[in-house]
């Protein structure tokens, strides 16, 4: 069972020292401003607790509810934005700056079912020797590449990096 707790921590009954503040009832309806002692009272008055929900605005916001209550609440949110996101994944394509015809295919096809798949491609070349002497071969083989996958944006153009030329390619945004 996985547990899940809210970072964010709130300040509640006798923690709440402000001289003024906006109480809202446990239906939602605003009270008249009054002092942190009064909201506190009429909290402990209906077995609530005083909740400050918006201690920027002027005067201070406070809630009185059932804070157990809210935090289970509070929690669930947390859980349902979490299951309903998406982790992007980088993944790495390597080729050779003297790379065949067939086997750069080879590649971008394994590039286009990462990018169906919602990933980033990173495609990297690695110069070694005096292939370091053909740099603008190496930059006509990458952009065979993206013509080969096709539907792509691109995200970070082809660029010179040490001994590496590599470029990073997102899924096109719907």
């Amino acid at each position: 069972m996985e547990v899940f707790h809210i970072k964010q921590d709130f300040l509640i009954n006798e923690q709440i020292r402000f001289a003024t503040i906006q109480v809202i009832d446990e239906n939602g309806q605003k009270l008249e401003n009054m002092s942190s002692k009064q909201a506190q009272d009429l909290a402990d008055e209906r077995n609530l607790d005083l909740v400050l929900v918006s201690p920027n605005a002027n005067p201070p916001v406070c809630k009185i509810l059932d804070y157990s209550k809210f935090k289970f609440e509070m929690a669930k949110k947390a859980k349902e934005v979490k299951k309903n996101q998406k982790v992007v994944e980088i993944k790495e394509i390597r080729i050779s700056p003297n790379i065949d015809l067939h086997d750069l295919e080879v590649k971008a096809k394994n590039a286009i079912k990462f990018l169906a798949s919602g990933d980033k491609v990173k495609v990297t070349m690695r110069f070694r020797g005096r292939e370091l002497n053909f740099i603008n071969q190496g930059k006509e083989i990458m952009n065979n590449f993206k013509d080969i996958i096709g539907e792509c944006q691109i995200e970070k153009e082809i660029k010179l990096e040490g001994k590496n030329l590599t470029c990073v390619l997102a899924p096109k945004q719907k």
